[in-house]
This record gives structure tokens, sequence and C-alpha cells, in this order.
């Protein structure tokens, strides 16, 4: 059963004037939500490592932070760029990065600039770091990436303890492993065995790098559908990034409730000439495209309740079912996305909105850093 079509969404209060489309955030909902995955991990005993690449917003990472968590993850060199450069301390680059050319400069000005901490899961990859870092008086840390189902990135468990042995000796420090469960999105039920395959996993990795001579201290479990299920020996942090938001796909999941959904796209109905549907000003360009016919590509909150089944770059086809309440061109409706990862990255800033009224615009600061 597709979770988000069968509850009814409340979305914000939006203002009559608010130029659409826009991206609009409920601060009592994201903190909220910040505080509940906090105390997911302080109760199973585990750090918190939020990833920024949900929201890549200095001011909500700071929220993150004072409410707990002991450092941040990054997706791309830019996002650790421009959080460093707002004060960040230690960051994790959880990404297979090759160090070639010019960023390889930049790996090492921010190796020398905050704690920091790379994934690795190559011997390339190693070679290409441990270059970059010749001549720095201490060694870059790594994480080594292993795979446990998700067939994305990162080396068999059983092999960290060779790549770690080639870190180390190409000059670089090996202090754990992570891993990503991305089949844990599949449905429901699938969130308890990528979960379960992800902390195996991890363990066998732990397990092949002591017998290769090395004492890991890091165990790091990745994904907002996961995050509450995986904080468990020998998993010493979690990394999850959706939470701060949530979207359809995580209500879908039954990782998060209606109530969770903390960011809206605002959306102007601007035709309604054709039978059966009315045209909205949010499409491809703010919405990305993720989605299909079966699902739609975004859900609108309240009455008429609608899917949005197709889109243009600028046009979104709302589908109205005869006998439903249709809306009237200029209606400003609230779209909950599918994926709300790239569609923050579509934005200039958040319309962060508490108790029925604005209180600020924060700005996307890491919109667009993806290399």
């Amino acid at each position: 059963m597709n979770v988000a079509l069968a509850i009814q969404l409340k979305g914000p209060v939006l203002p009559a004037d608010l130029e659409t489309p826009a991206a609009v955030v409920d601060l009592a909902v994201v903190r909220s939500n910040i505080e509940a995955m906090q105390r997911v991990a302080s109760t199973a005993g585990v750090a918190l490592r939020p990833h920024v690449k949900t929201h890549k917003s200095v001011a909500i990472g700071r929220l993150q932070l004072e409410a707990g968590a002991t450092g941040i993850t990054a997706g791309t060199i830019g996002e650790a760029e421009v959080f460093a450069a707002a004060g960040f301390d230690d960051i994790f680059l959880a990404y297979p990065v090759w160090a070639g050319g010019r960023r390889g400069e930049r790996l090492r000005e921010l190796h020398e600039r905050v704690r920091f901490r790379v994934g690795l899961d190559g011997p390339e990859a190693a070679d290409a770091l441990a270059a970059a870092m010749h001549g720095s008086p201490r060694r870059l840390q790594v994480v080594l990436e292993v795979d446990c189902g998700a067939g994305r990135s990162g080396v068999p468990p059983e092999r960290a303890g060779d790549l770690a042995r080639h870190a180390a000796r190409a000059g670089l420090d090996p202090i754990g492993a992570y891993a990503y469960p991305g089949h844990g999105d599949r449905s429901p039920e699938s969130r308890r065995r990528a979960s379960d395959d992800e902390v195996a996993a991890l363990a066998v990795a732990l397990e092949a790098m002591r017998a290769g001579g090395f004492e890991p201290v890091v165990a790091s479990a990745g994904s907002t559908p996961t995050a509450a299920l995986s904080g468990r020996p020998p998993v010493t942090e979690l990394r999850p990034g959706e939470y701060v938001f949530n979207d359809l796909g995580k209500l879908r999941l039954g990782a998060c409730g209606a109530d969770d959904l903390a960011l809206w796209v605002p959306t102007t109905v601007v035709s309604d000439a054709v039978p059966g549907q009315v045209i909205v000003d949010a499409g491809t360009k703010t919405l990305g495209r993720e989605g299909n016919e079966t699902i739609g590509y975004g859900r609108v909150a309240g009455p008429p309740h609608g899917v949005l089944r197709r889109l243009n770059e600028y046009h979104g086809y709302l589908a109205i079912d005869e006998g439903s309440l249709r809306p009237a061109v200029g209606d400003v409706l609230a779209i909950a996305p599918n994926h709300v990862c790239p569609v923050v990255n579509l934005f200039d800033d958040l319309i962060v909105h508490e108790g029925g009224r604005i209180v600020g615009r924060w700005p996307v600061d890491a919109r667009g850093h993806l290399a």
C-alpha cells in the first residue's frame, strides 16, 4: 500500500502574498525532528553525525550541534568547505573522493584546518589521498567504506583489513569503517533487513581490520530509514540526513509520520483550462524528477489532496478527481516532495516559519557545491 496516499497531509499556513514556488520550512517541526533523532542516538549510546547534504544550511547545522550532534557528515568537498568556513570543526566526508588535481589541495587545506576524516574504498584512491597529504605534519584519518548490500560503492567487508594495510603503508591513518544501507528504502519491510546487513557488515569489517593489526574506533552507520534500527554494537555513530525535514519517501517507508514533514513547496494554480487537472507553477526545476506516474511527483496538503501526475520544467499537472474540490486559478497550495534533498538544492534560500508567521529566510549555504 502507498502509505503516503492513505494519509491526509496537513501543510503549513501560508501567507497570501507568498511568491511561488518556494521552499517553506516549519521550524517547530525541524526542531522536533532534530531532538527526536538525537534521542535515538543518545538512548542507543552512539554519536550522531548528521549528513548536511539534505539541508545544506549552516543555521540548521548549528541547531543539530546545539542539540548534541558530535560533528557533521558532508557529501562533497564543497559542502565540507562551506561548513568549515562557518566554524564547523569536526567533519566526515563520507564519500570515496578522488584526490586528483585541485581536489587534493582542497582536501589538504581541510585536513590542516579542522578535525577531518575522509571515506576510502580502494587502493588507488588511498594513493591519491596520501600524495595530496605528502608533507603534512599529521596523517589524514580515513574511514573505509564497505558494501552492506546497497551495491553502490565500498569494498566487501572481509577486505577491510587489506585496504587498511594499503592505506597505512601509503601514509594514511585508517580509523574504522562505514556503510550505506541504501537498500533499506525499497519498502517498509526492507528497513530492518538493511539495518541488519549494515551492522553485520561493519562487524566483519572491524574484525578484518583487527586481524590486520589495527584497532578501529569508528563504525559509522548511515541513512534515515535505518537510523533508529542501527544504533547497536558495533556501531559507534549514526549519520542520517533526511530526518531533519523528512518527505513522502520516508512517510511511505514508515520512517516518519505525517506530522514530521517539515519542508513544503508552496505553488500557485496558474491554469484550469483542461478538465480533470489544474496546472501549478512547480515543475522539475522546483521538485526535481524523483517519482513516477504511480506515486506521482509530489502531493498536495489539504483539499483537494491531489497528486502531481506529471511535470514539465515550470508546469506541474495536478490531477483532480471528478467530484473533488477544484482549486481556482490563483490559489496557493502546499506540495510535499517525494525526496527532499534535491528539492533543497534547487532553492537559494529557505523561508522559515514558526507559529503561523515567517521568522526568517535562511540561505541554502552549500547549494550547488557539488565538487
